[in-house]
């Protein structure tokens, strides 16, 4: 996965806000997932297919982080996501 690489939400999930922070259940293998306040931010972003780039600059115009450090945090998470089927 890179910076160029488009990312959307899987369509075999529901997703709950619950007070600022994600859960997410998966239809195909029944497991639940939970995401801090930028984790839901970074899942509403891919509702729609996005760049990573582009995910990338909303995190850092909303908070105070350096760009590597966002950037390998978001590559991770979004590699983690993948692996569990939950982004394409």
């Amino acid at each position: 996965m890179t910076l160029d690489t488009v990312v959307v939400a899987s369509s075999e999930q529901v997703f709950c806000d619950l007070d600022g922070e994600a859960t997410i259940l998966s239809l195909v293998t029944a497991s639940y997932y939970s995401l801090n306040p930028v984790g839901t931010l970074i899942w509403k972003l891919i509702a729609t297919p996005r760049k990573v780039s582009e995910i990338r600059d909303a995190i850092l115009a909303e908070y105070d982080i350096d760009a590597a450090t966002c950037e390998r945090d978001l590559l991770d998470l979004l590699q983690q996501l993948a692996a569990e089927g939950l982004i394409k």
